[in-house]
């Protein structure tokens, strides 16, 4: 019985961990067009602005490198999902996810 709760915290640990590659990947992705595209477009931000956009924005960038983080961030995102479904976790065991 304790050789599966170790299992399943080492699971919930690998959860975790893709999160945070996911989180920053996305973080990257949209720094990366801050960077290049929207200032190619003359598009500026200031100060308290919010920029909103759909995931798929990513997909349709000019530039090869955010086009590939892309593809490795809803991989990455599908793999967490497979791992959540096949895996019998609790709600609050999946709190971080949220």
């Amino acid at each position: 019985m304790k050789s599966k709760k170790k299992y399943k915290k080492e699971l919930l640990k690998s959860l975790k961990y893709m999160e945070a590659a996911e989180s920053a990947s996305l973080r990257v992705m949209t720094n990366l067009m801050l960077l290049k595209e929207l200032k190619e477009s003359n598009i500026s931000f200031k100060k308290g602005d919010v920029f909103s956009f759909e995931d798929d924005i990513f997909d349709y960038s000019d530039d090869k490198n955010v086009r590939i983080l892309a593809k490795l961030r809803k991989k990455t995102m599908k793999a967490m999902n497979k791992l959540v479904e096949n895996n019998k976790f609790k709600d609050k065991e999946l709190k971080f996810l949220a």
